[in-house]
């Protein structure tokens, strides 16, 4: 993007949006947005948090907090549903087909998304920040789904 040009690469419009949706977040430890995208077009969005109609951890408290439970580790041991898969359910709740997408993300996926994420199959995966998960990138990277670390301005890390 030059200077005189305010309008943003596709990447880094769809990175802002996930940002933004991140802001919806109920989460107390991290606030995670996502989007799917196919074809320039947006099919669902996600943030994390407790699922619908159940009391938020901001009320309730993080029990993960309370177990000292490390980032990366536990995931079953959380009232909140993923990002990631917030947008898959909003996807499949509203018949959507999200085959060949990519998602954006402003975290790497965990082993637990990125397996649905595979058998969803979406093929690229953008993201700002890693996650303290080692075994979502062996599983992507053996499924063939593509992952590129986004910088803030929308650029792809080497």
């Amino acid at each position: 993007m030059s200077e005189n040009n305010q309008r943003p690469s596709w990447k880094n419009y769809f990175m802002d949006i996930a940002s933004l949706v991140a802001k919806r977040s109920t989460c107390t430890r991290r606030s995670v947005g996502a989007i799917i995208v196919k074809d320039k077009r947006i099919l669902a969005t996600g943030y994390n948090g407790a699922p619908s109609g159940i009391r938020h951890c901001e009320e309730t408290g993080c029990m993960r907090h309370k177990l000292k439970i490390k980032s990366g580790e536990r995931h079953e041991l959380c009232r909140g549903i993923h990002a990631e898969q917030n947008a898959i359910i909003q996807a499949a709740y509203h018949g959507v087909n999200i085959k060949d997408a990519d998602l954006f993300c402003t975290n790497l996926p965990c082993s637990i998304c990125s397996k649905m994420i595979i058998n969803a199959g979406i093929k690229n995966i953008y993201f700002l920040d890693g996650y303290a998960d080692k075994m979502s990138e062996d599983m992507l990277a053996e499924a063939g789904v593509q992952l590129s670390q986004l910088t803030s301005s929308g650029k792809e890390n080497a």
